[in-house]
Formats: structure tokens, sequence, C-alpha cells
């Protein structure tokens, strides 16, 4: 079906409607780290479960006349700490998510977890309730490092968390950072060697930035210099490519087979719902893309305070796609830019033709991807895609 031209001369419908994901916010932990600038809060008392779930179903109510007929490829519990909700709510959660909504077969459901949070029981429960993805935030398997953190867990409790993911689950992600505070190479290396001896499919590993409106912004932490971060970087992608992962993004590494599916939808541009404290999303329109947002504080959330929604700029959506697509080691199919935004390829070609020219992305009229130098200048390349 050919794309029809609308008044805007600068774009077209879109022909087909991208993939549509919803992401839930579970905004509380046990502690807030120093380093966390997510929408997180140190929980006071008993949580409230039921409540807190009847009001995400009253807010996905709200969205479903902009997703008639659509189904969800996949569902992400995030936070906060989503692990510290009883398996039976995550039950009553999802079970209230397929009432309204369809799974596409084989939909995949990812739930955040911490260590010391869970234990095996917990686990079953969480995959009995039809979750089938966990995401273990483990960070580091140095008690000294973890101890700088501010995590609640120890070493240890991180490797049994891990094992007992793992007699439930095919899909676990452990998360890991680096660059931390008095960290070497030869700390950041033993970190992911012991990520990868117990047996993860999927390995995240993020190097610790300082992000205002944490402890760490307020009172800074002595990191590692620019440098040894980068041969840190440099030496976990060796290692693990070595070892039978994929770099697929840029901080994401899997097994063959392993790949997060809810990710690659978001760094594909496509569609998600956000219901939750602070949650964010996306949908398409044959016309128009938009984007929502609750409030942040969860007592706001509660009360039913009302969701921001607005209509994105076609000015603006060359740069979000591309801040998204160049994430992708792969990077995506050129015919994806207008597949997604309904903006002519001829909007963004004069850019990637002097991106090429610097070597920062590979050459080919087939994929928009990074190269090396690309990557490792990503906001540079990046910028080149700013109105």
């Amino acid at each position: 079906m050919n794309p029809v031209v609308l008044e805007h001369p600068r774009r077209v419908k879109l022909a087909a409607l991208p993939p549509l994901a919803l992401y839930v916010h579970i905004p509380w932990c046990v502690r807030k780290c120093p380093y966390c600038d997510f929408n997180s809060h140190e929980r006071a008392g008993a949580l409230p479960e039921a409540e807190y779930i009847q009001r995400l179903f009253l807010d996905l109510e709200n969205l479903l006349p902009s997703v008639w007929g659509r189904r969800l490829t996949s569902v992400f519990i995030g936070g906060g700490t989503p692990s510290l909700f009883s398996p039976e709510s995550i039950d009553a959660l999802l079970a209230g998510v397929r009432a309204r909504l369809t799974l596409e077969p084989g939909a995949e459901v990812t739930l955040e977890a911490n260590p010391g949070t869970v234990e095996a029981a917990r686990f079953r429960g969480f995959r009995d309730a039809g979750v089938n993805r966990i995401s273990i935030g483990v960070q580091s398997f140095d008690d000294r490092m973890l101890g700088k953190l501010g995590r609640i867990h120890s070493a240890g409790e991180a490797r049994k968390a891990i094992d007992a993911a793992l007699a439930s689950f095919e899909r676990v992600n452990v998360d890991l950072m680096y660059g931390l505070p008095g960290q070497d190479l030869a700390g950041a290396r033993s970190d992911l060697a012991q990520a990868i001896d117990a047996g993860a499919p999927h390995i995240s590993a993020y190097q610790l930035t300082i992000e205002p409106n944490t402890v760490f912004f307020n009172r800074p932490p002595k990191l590692p210099p620019h440098d040894a971060c980068a041969d840190m970087q440099v030496a976990i992608e060796q290692v693990l490519n070595e070892k039978g992962f994929e770099n697929y993004e840029t901080s994401a590494f899997a097994r063959p087979g392993q790949r997060c599916r809810h990710n690659l939808n978001y760094w594909e541009f496509g569609d998600y719902l956000g219901i939750g404290a602070g949650a964010h999303g996306k949908i398409s329109f044959p016309d128009r893309i938009t984007r929502h947002e609750r409030p942040k504080p969860p007592a706001s959330y509660l009360k039913g305070d009302a969701m921001k929604e607005s209509v994105v700029d076609p000015e603006q959506l060359p740069f979000e796609f591309m801040l998204n697509a160049l994430r992708l080691v792969e990077g995506v199919p050129s015919t994806l830019f207008q597949e997604r935004t309904g903006l002519p390829f001829t909007r963004i070609s004069a850019r990637i033709k002097d991106a090429e020219a610097d070597g920062l992305l590979e050459p080919g009229a087939q994929r928009i991807r990074p190269s090396e130098k690309g990557r490792r200048f990503l906001n540079d390349l990046l910028q080149r895609f700013l109105k």
C-alpha cells in the first residue's frame, strides 16, 4: 500500500503502525541508591499493592481507545524494585493486562528484580504469574564496590539470586556497572567473569555516570579517569565477544536468541504504552506521533492526577529516531526511517552522507549503521541529526 501524502509536505501517513509494547513502572525500593536518577522512592511501611494495581488498570483503560485492535509484543515491569511486590500482585497485574489487551503468542514479559528482595520460591511465583524473563540488578560482585554504591545486597546474595532465577527462567539478564569509585581494570574484569561463570545468558554493562538530582551529584565520589573507563569498556566488549555474546546494543550483550525484545522495540522506534508513576509512552497514529507522561510522585499518581500528552513535532523526529536506532550495533534498515517517522528518507540523506564521509556511519544505502568510531563518539554522531 502506497503512503498517502498529508497536507504537511514533509510527512506522509504511516503505511503500517509499529509494534506495541507495555511498560509498567513500580516506583518503590528498599533504599534509594546514591547514583540513581530514576523515579524511585524508598518505601515506608507496607506497599499499597492492590490500590496501585487498580490505578494501573484505570491508567491502561484510558489509553485503550488509542490502540484498539493492536496486540502487545512485550511487557516490561520496571522500577524501583518491582520484585518488592508479591507474586500474587504480579499475577493480578498481568491477568488484568491480558483482560484488557491481547498479547502476541510468546510475548516477552520481563520483571526487574534486585538481589536481597527475592528467593527461589518468589521467582517460581513470578514465573507462574506469567513472567518469562528476569532482569537482576547486580551491579558488582565486589562487596566493597556494592557498599560504595549503596546497594542493599552482598555479592553472595547476588550469586544466589542468579542461581534461583536460572532455575525458573531461561531468559535472565544481569546488570553490571563499571567505572566504579576506586575500581580498576582487574576489578571490572572480575565482575564480568563472575557474571559469565554464573551462567547469565544476557549481560548489560553500563558505565557509572554522575546524574543531576542524585546524592553522588551533590557529593561526587572519585571515579576512575576517562581513559581507564574506556579500557574497561573495550575489555568488556572483547571478553564477551570471545565468550559467544553478541554486542547488539551499546550496553547490551546476549547469547544467541537471548536479545531483549522489549528494548529492541524502543531502539527500533516502536510504540509503547507507559503506565505507573512517572512512566512515559509513545503512540503512533497514521498522521501523528504522540507521547504521554505520568505524574512522578506515587501519591499524585495514586490520587489520579492527569497525565501529560503531546504531539511530537515532525522537526524533532529525525533526532528521536536516531537517538534510539544508533544504539544498535547492527543499525537498522534505511527504510525503517520512513516507516516509523512518516518522513521521507531525503529528510536525513545529506546528514547520513556527511556522517559516512567522516567515518561515523558505515557506508551503504541499505542500512543506517554506526561505525566503531561512531559508537565511540555517539553523542557527536547524534548531534548531526538535531534540527
